[in-house]
């Protein structure tokens, strides 16, 4: 789900307003339901049983429709207080993945459990006909709770996949449901059920496999883990939560890996491919269902009533309740995020209106009242909602027993997760045996990843994309540098940690931890899958130990399998570490021997989708088939791979970092704009007596990572490219963000423009700290509303000043952000 804090208000996103889309209309015949087609499942008797149903029944007749319309909708807590729920009987609050209580997202499993109690209290209160209904709160727990520091965090599901143990699935299942339920939470967004097809896709990890069967079976077994298997008559106790299959459907095939893309596959494949998984959930008693932000020929699942309703709700039974993605009911073809009576009727239950919930709830109770809403579909959505309600207890008094916050973190729970690590891995190549280390080696352990919370924990860690995380977040975890330390050490060798891969002592084998950076959703899609392309870094350290004679282990942390096979060649060993979290213990029980000569564990991963021979997506040639996976027992030993990659990267568009490390980033470039006309700007300074604004590199942190700028006159900088399209970045909250460092503040305004709309930033220039690094934020939603097309963005931000203004610039790029943050005033003249 789209899960990152909001930054506007209500009536300022989008109102009244369609979504700018292609119309669906041209996709509706291929995007026809046969409802025949479908596998048939049935939610369990205990969802429905006879007394939960009476007592809805019970509310239903009591309830106005304005309480009706209230459980339909869904806010986030970054814009919604307990106090508003006095005036807007909102049925749900949820907490994205930037969100966290009073905007502090490393809070701990007390801070989340008042919170939910100060929404749930003020629900609980009676209104006038009586009535009380308690609102329901959900969080993206998807790899564990792991948006709680301290929390056991589990490998992504990628790493899961490879693992192949349904019944492991289900006990961290039930490890996550009771860490959710320990901060006082009832309800995760989890699991994952896409199969991904191309992993160019950005959320690749979050697949388990590519085998429909495999997921069928984790579906299951995660739901069972989450819930608890459903009795009637009994509420889900207090150490389980409810799960949410998602996303609904076909999410993880999108034509080339587009995150909320469309599907242009015809129905057989649909469900053959992306439904499997399903069925499975909603047998185990999956009490909620996700709709995906994609779509399938053309048409978008949040409108696409042959899919949530003929298929999802008849034909599989599925009798919880269907909630949206972030704004996605905005998507729909003539709707906007407040505005959407055709979601509703085309089956969904609930909206995910995290900032749009106030416009959106009462435009819904208008179209409640005229019938564009009917009331028997109206009482349907509630009734569902009512159910699931029911079934974890929430009625009742004893609810409050969620909120044992030592659960958060166990040591049994750890246990569990440096297991998943373990079974996770898979081991691609090991010429030589140089896996395991042996006892008493001199063991170099080197590259990016070594001592890399943030790296080897992946995006949905603490905040969305999980960038920010470090060790001071897990500490019961451990890197990978301090467990191979421990391991090596324990076994009577020593380790040394040295990122850059040097050394005084000549080492007997080296580890090179390396791969991709954090990430999550749409910012982790890729153009190929060339692990790289530029700047091939990791490589060359590779190659500079197997040059210098040491064995090289390569241990790559990935979101997806990449073409690496440049690196598997430079490696003697490789093994596939996927986003392990932060039990890396269970990393060294497998590569590092003990005093005896064994490993804790062996080598039992297998991979749960095709390693690339090229950079191609979707893999027309794999280099390691799915299934592929060493053990210490194989004798096998992989020959030098081709490193053709197979496809042109040249002027592949980088839509959203523009300059960073003290130049512009491919392909924008830096130029300055005066009275003498406009040159570009190099990497080289820029001949101080020329202009009226002058750059120069300067060391702020680091080597020339900051462009010096001084103004002796009036005079612009431009970071300006290619056409770029921002469309994604704004529908979900983005904002143009600069680093800088304020030197001095000079004659006249400054202003900041992106898209040829300008706004004046001298207010903020001023108030910022002097000489120090600080930063500013302006939404791309203000730039839109002033006019900006973010659909062809050439200039993605110029910088105007006067006399005596200088600045020091470090960082320029569009990011998600978790703040309301206002707009700057339009500039004069």
């Amino acid at each position: 789900m789209r899960r990152q804090a909001i930054a506007v208000a209500t009536t300022l996103l989008l109102a009244g307003t369609a979504f700018a889309a292609a119309p669906e209309t041209a996709g509706a015949d291929a995007a026809n339901v046969h409802p025949a087609l479908w596998p048939t499942a049935k939610s369990p008797a205990a969802i429905t049983d006879a007394r939960i149903e009476a007592a809805i029944d019970a509310l239903l007749a009591r309830m106005t429709v304005e309480q009706k319309v209230g459980q339909l909708i869904q806010g986030d807590i970054s814009t919604i207080t307990p106090k508003d729920l006095e005036t807007y009987p909102l049925g749900s609050i949820l907490a994205g993945g930037n969100s966290g209580p009073n905007g502090n997202e490393r809070s701990s499993a007390a801070d989340w459990a008042k919170l939910v109690g100060d929404f749930r209290a003020v629900s609980m209160r009676a209104q006038a006909n009586g009535i009380a209904i308690p609102i329901i709160f959900g969080v993206d727990a998807v790899h564990g709770h792991n948006n709680i520091p301290g929390a056991t965090l589990f490998p992504h599901n990628i790493g899961l996949g490879a693992a192949r143990d349904p019944e492991l699935i289900q006990r961290i299942g039930a490890v996550t449901a009771a860490e959710i339920a320990g901060s006082g939470i009832e309800w995760t967004f989890a699991p994952t059920l896409a199969v991904p097809q191309d992993l160019r896709w950005g959320r690749s990890y979050e697949g388990y496999a590519s085998d429909p069967k495999l997921i069928a079976e984790y579906a299951k077994a995660m739901v069972l883990g989450l819930q608890g298997p459903l009795v009637a008559g009994k509420a889900v106790d207090g150490t389980h939560v409810a799960a949410t299959a998602k996303h609904f459907l076909a999410d993880g095939g999108t034509f080339e890996g587009k995150d909320q893309g469309d599907a242009k596959i015809d129905e057989k494949e649909l469900i053959a491919k992306h439904a499997m998984g399903y069925p499975a959930a909603i047998d185990a008693g999956a009490l909620t269902v996700m709709a995906s932000f994609s779509s399938w020929q053309g048409v978008k699942h949040h409108g696409n009533k042959g899919l949530l309703t003929d298929a999802l709700k008849g034909k599989m039974g599925f009798a919880g309740f269907v909630v949206g993605d972030w704004n996605g009911h905005g998507q729909v073809a003539g709707c906007s995020v407040t505005d959407c009576a055709q979601s509703i009727n085309a089956g969904l239950d609930m909206f995910m209106a995290p900032d749009s919930w106030k416009g959106l709830y009462e435009t819904t109770l208008a179209q409640a009242k005229d019938g564009r809403i009917g009331k028997a579909r109206l009482d349907d959505a509630v009734r569902r909602i009512l159910r699931v309600k029911y079934k974890l207890g929430l009625f009742e008094a004893g609810h409050g027993s969620r909120g044992d916050f030592a659960a958060v973190g166990a040591p049994e729970h750890l246990a569990v997760a440096r297991e998943a690590v373990a079974k996770s891995l898979v081991l691609l190549k090991n010429n030589g045996s140089v896996l395991p280390i042996k006892p008493g080696a001199k063991l170099l352990v080197a590259g990016p990843g070594a001592d890399n919370m943030a790296m080897q924990s992946g995006g949905w860690t603490i905040s969305w994309q999980g960038t920010d995380v470090t060790h001071a977040d897990f500490p019961n975890g451990q890197t990978i540098w301090e467990a191979l330390n421990k391991a090596v050490g324990e076994a009577g060798g020593k380790a040394t940690l040295s990122a850059d891969g040097s050394y005084t002592g000549k080492p007997d084998v080296a580890i090179v931890v390396f791969g991709e950076e954090p990430y999550a959703e749409f910012q982790g899609d890729v153009p190929t899958l060339d692990y790289q392309p530029a700047e091939a870094k990791d490589l060359a350290t590779l190659k500079k130990l197997k040059a210098a004679g040491i064995p090289v282990v390569a241990l790559f942390l990935s979101g997806r399998p990449m073409f690496t096979n440049p690196e598997i060649n430079a490696a003697d060993a490789f093994v596939a570490g996927w986003l392990p979290g932060s039990q890396a213990a269970g990393v060294a029980d497998v590569l590092v021997a003990g005093k005896d000569g064994r490993t804790a564990r062996g080598f039992t991963g297998k991979l749960p989708f095709a390693w690339p021979a090229d950079a191609r997506s979707p893999v027309e040639k794999p280099q390691f088939a799915v299934g592929y996976g060493l053990g210490y027992g194989d004798k096998t030993s992989v020959p030098a791979l081709s490193e053709v990659v197979g496809v042109d990267i040249a002027g592949m568009l980088n839509v959203e970092k523009y300059f960073s490390g003290g130049r512009a980033r491919a392909p924008w470039t830096l130029s300055i704009v005066d009275a003498g006309g406009s040159r570009q700007v190099e990497s080289a300074p820029v001949d101080s007596s020329y202009g009226l604004l002058k750059a120069r590199s300067v060391d702020v942190k680091a080597q020339e990572d900051g462009k010096s700028f001084v103004w002796t006159g009036p005079a612009s900088f431009n970071l300006s490219g290619p056409s770029a399209d921002l469309t994604r970045q704004l529908n979900n909250s983005f904002a143009l963000r600069l680093d800088w460092r304020i030197d001095s503040v000079g004659e006249g305004s400054v202003k900041l423009a992106l898209g040829g709309v300008t706004f004046d930033i001298s207010a903020m220039v001023t108030a910022a700290p002097k000489g120090q690094v600080s930063t500013i934020k302006v939404p791309l939603r203000c730039f839109a509303d002033a006019g900006a097309d973010l659909t062809r963005l050439s200039y993605a931000a110029t910088v105007t000043g006067d006399k005596g203004l200088t600045v020091t610039l470090l960082n320029t790029n569009v990011e998600a952000v978790g703040e309301n943050l206002p707009c700057p005033s339009a500039a004069q003249g």
